[in-house]
């Protein structure tokens, strides 16, 4: 399975990504995902942007970056941040405001925050720091990699089927379409695959019951 580089993955890149991962009373298999690190920067995807949901709707939120030299013929690894504009101070009020009246934001709160603090340089060091903090918090076993040339047609390609544009259906085959708490339902309803933010800080250690049907 190849996916792509993602910034606070939607559940649907998450639920794909434990698919393969079983669990037994004495033995754990991991999932093996490929995580694309060879193809040119693409913007407006998932790449640099993720989709909470506020108290005013859902809300998307973004990654700036560098602008140089041509920006989307640069390999996705070479793609720096920008750190020019106080985004990550915005990101940061933004996800306390939606979230923090949830069940489990308090006990994540400053691991993560730490990790927008630290000021990775490129989006790839951002972006997959990330996703380890979201794969050892929900508990989930994935191995991931990087991928070491670009092909064109690899097998079970979700590189560009995860999109923040058009829905994808992952979950729905997985079994997972299925709501959660989530705080501002009462308002809005059940909003489906939004960042993985929403389920940990809504679900904390129940996460993985979501993502995984065992």
């Amino acid at each position: 399975m190849v996916l792509s580089l993602a910034y606070f993955p939607p559940l649907s890149w998450f639920a794909a990504a434990a698919r393969d991962f079983t669990l037994s009373a004495d033995r754990v298999i991991p999932s093996v995902v490929t995580i694309e690190a060879c193809e040119n920067y693409q913007k407006q995807s998932y790449r640099n942007r993720c989709l909470i949901s506020t108290a005013n709707g859902v809300e998307a939120l973004s990654v700036p970056v560098v602008h140089e030299g041509g920006t989307f013929k640069l390999p996705i690894r070479s793609i720096r941040v920008d750190y020019s504009v106080p985004w990550v101070q915005r990101s940061q009020r933004a996800i306390s405001s939606a979230y923090d009246s949830s069940a489990f934001f308090e006990y994540y709160r400053d691991e993560l925050f730490a990790i927008l603090d630290s000021r990775p340089e490129t989006l790839w060091e951002l972006d997959m720091a990330i996703i380890d903090f979201f794969v050892r918090k929900t508990g989930i076993a994935v191995q991931l990699r990087p991928s070491e040339v670009y092909e064109r047609h690899p097998e079970e390609d979700l590189r560009d089927v995860i999109h923040p544009k058009r829905p994808n259906g992952i979950l729905a085959q997985l079994g997972l379409e299925k709501p959660y708490f989530q705080v501002f339902s009462g308002k809005y309803g059940f909003r489906s695959d939004l960042s993985v933010m929403d389920l940990l800080f809504n679900e904390g250690p129940d996460s993985i019951m979501y993502l995984k049907s065992f």
